[in-house]
């Protein structure tokens, strides 16, 4: 069994999401596990150079983690061998970084949002193309179990036809003050990137769009609730980018689709993301792991009456989907990438992927400022 080496430059890992889901949760694994197996027996083994200004913290975490390569030098990285730019730092930066990676004729992986506006992720996507490179965008959520359930659920028919769907997703982001927060400040600055309906618009975009229907229309209205919080060095300063939104989507096939993303939410349900699915022969209810089902036979039958105490459990009578062997869900789709990288596959969650992502959270933000429903029209290729 031989072993072929793919070496990734890997920008933005000293950060919360770059270091524990794309380096120590994906890529390290991958190789702890012995690469990944290709058809023909060889396993691809992922070589990481990690790359970050703060030589301190770089050079830490390198050794902590037993990476051997590692430098302040990006200039110097991308000019190297390695075939793979990675990049999870600043989505305002990313255009930027990705631009010059696919100069150098680097195949790109990174997170999303890929840029703060439709007309930059599409040049992005655009470049790729001509370059000829290869290119993923991180669409992890769907690769949770919970999702995976939901998606079972729906190729099995278990829901008839799908009527609505509804997301609730957030928690109480602390001001810093009183308590440290436990998200970084550039989040809640406009002029920085920051602002949960571009974050969270380019996941629902992808989540519905996969498992419920294209999505077709938006209404969406935004939200400052708190308007000071604290940096990091405990100073204070105005929040200028919203941290709530409360859209609603119409997708093809009639679905009708609400989500409420919330940095100001103090959590009562089953986890920080619950996704509930109504269909004419069944409804579910998924969270990042776990999903529980109710079919047309086991819905029981309500009725209105405030006088007396509610003589039903409408937590009773559902029934949770069993779990299956399930990876991390960052790793399972860097190891797809990987493949892909390898000529093994198609990988469909590329560039223009992350263009409708911003693209729906653009619109998301004028129809906040316009008061007003959205058609989303369809990118081409």
């Amino acid at each position: 069994m031989s072993e072929k080496r793919i070496g990734i430059v890997m920008h933005g890992v000293t950060g919360r999401m770059g270091m524990n889901q794309h380096l120590i949760r994906s890529i390290l694994e991958i190789r702890k596990q012995g690469g990944v197996a290709l058809k023909d027996g060889t396993r691809l083994m992922p070589d990481p150079l990690l790359v970050g200004r703060n030589a301190v913290k770089v050079e830490a975490l390198a050794k902590k983690h037993g990476v051997g390569r590692w430098t302040t030098d990006l200039d110097s990285a991308l000019d190297g061998p390695d075939e793979i730019f990675f990049d999870a730092a600043s989505t305002q930066l990313r255009p930027k970084l990705l631009k010059r990676a696919i100069a150098a004729g680097k195949h790109i992986y990174c997170e999303k949002p890929v840029s703060t506006t439709l007309a930059e992720a599409q040049q992005l996507y655009r470049a790729a193309k001509k370059a000829r490179i290869k290119h993923g965008v991180v669409q992890d959520k769907l690769w949770l179990p919970g999702l995976l359930k939901l998606k079972k659920l729906r190729d099995e028919g278990f829901f008839g036809r799908i009527l609505s769907v509804r997301g609730e997703f957030g928690y109480w982001v602390f001001e810093g003050d009183r308590i440290p927060a436990q998200r970084p400040s550039w989040n809640y600055r406009k002029k920085d990137g920051g602002g949960i309906i571009l974050d969270m618009l380019c996941h629902w975009r992808y989540v519905l769009d996969n498992l419920f229907g294209e999505v077709r229309a938006v209404s969406c209205l935004g939200a400052t609730h708190l308007p000071y919080r604290w940096d990091e060095a405990g100073k204070k300063y105005r929040a200028t980018a919203d941290d709530a939104a409360y859209a609603t989507f119409q997708l093809a096939g009639g679905v009708i689709a609400h989500f409420n993303s919330s940095w100001t939410v103090r959590v009562r349900r089953d986890d920080l993301l619950t996704l509930q699915v109504d269909g004419t022969h069944g409804s579910a209810v998924a969270g990042l792991r776990r999903c529980l089902t109710q079919s047309y036979a086991e819905t029981p039958k309500p009725v209105w009456n405030p006088d007396i105490p509610q003589p039903i459990d409408f937590f009773a009578g559902w029934k949770e989907v069993p779990d299956e062997n399930y990876d991390n869900a960052f790793k399972a789709q860097w190891e797809l990438f990987l493949r892909h990288l390898a000529g093994e596959g198609p990988f469909r969650w590329g560039l223009l992927e992350g263009a409708k992502g911003v693209q729906l959270a653009e619109l998301g933000l004028k129809s906040w400022k316009q008061k007003k429903w959205l058609d989303v029209p369809r990118i081409k290729p």
